[in-house]
């Protein structure tokens, strides 16, 4: 959502795909999960990364480049480390809702046109290693299938989105769930840890109900933090629209929501808004 507002103005501009986890994993795919240590953020790899950050901006005609990459919520000392001067965005919602909404995504069917488009960004020499993972995953769907809202126990095949480090030993004890709300909780957890420090002219902190709920106030505060005050009357926020605030817990159900609650208590008291 805030992706898509930041880059309808103006001189902000953003991949056409939707996240380019694998660009950020160039010089380490030895690590098989997204929590890349600090120490890998090397001189070589982050004049790569700025290159390719150059390139959008000049393809884009933009000043700004926004990036949301999901996974970077478990890196952040890593990405900052490679990007000092960046500032960051640090939107939080109910973490239920954002369970149930996540949920969704786990059991989407695959787009061929979207991993395309993020193909394109790939780098050239990760590119065999990246589809040999693709059509792994995709054989292991097609063999064992995937759950649906409507099966019992709700065990996944494959993962989707952000991995924390034990994000197998996850898959094996949990329902899909209690998997959507453990991903939500680490990447809060994490990402708010990893951005603690930062001084307020790098770091802004949104809150998921309060924007829906006057999106051009929002939006002011949030162009004002990234330096374009006069962006934020060209931003589209008719789209933004407060529907979803809610609707977790009627879509997972009492006892799932019970669960959920008590696996992840302190941290929603911390960021969730239920």
């Amino acid at each position: 959502m805030l992706r898509d507002l930041l880059t309808s103005a103006p001189g902000f501009g953003t991949w056409d795909c939707d996240e380019v986890n694998l660009l950020w994993k160039h010089g380490n795919l030895d690590v098989p999960h997204d929590e890349i240590p600090r120490e890998r953020a090397t001189p070589a790899l982050a004049g790569y990364l700025h290159r390719s950050f150059d390139r959008v901006a000049r393809r884009t005609r933009s000043a700004v480049v926004v990036e949301k990459t999901c996974a970077v919520s478990l890196r952040v000392p890593f990405t900052r480390a490679l990007f000092p001067d960046a500032r960051y965005v640090f939107i939080r919602r109910d973490g239920i809702d954002a369970t149930a909404s996540t949920m969704q995504r786990w059991n989407a069917p695959f787009e061929l046109g979207y991993t395309l488009r993020k193909a394109r960004y790939v780098p050239p020499g990760d590119f065999p290693r990246h589809l040999a993972t693709l059509v792994q995953k995709r054989v292991v769907q097609r063999l064992r299938g995937e759950v649906r809202g409507e099966a019992r126990d709700m065990r996944v095949s494959t993962w989707w989105g952000p991995r924390p480090h034990d994000f197998r030993t996850l898959q094996e004890h949990h329902p899909l769930e209690e998997l959507a709300f453990i991903q939500w909780q680490r990447c809060v957890e994490q990402a708010a840890d990893g951005l603690s420090g930062l001084p307020d002219d790098q770091l802004l902190e949104v809150v998921y109900e309060d924007f829906v709920a006057d999106p051009q106030r929002g939006s002011s505060r949030l162009f004002d933090f990234l330096g374009h005050p006069g962006a934020a009357g060209h931003a589209a926020t008719d789209a933004i629209v407060a529907g979803s605030v809610g609707k977790g817990r009627s879509r997972l159900g009492p006892e799932a929501v019970d669960r959920l609650e008590a696996l992840g208590a302190d941290t929603l008291a911390r960021f969730g808004r239920g």
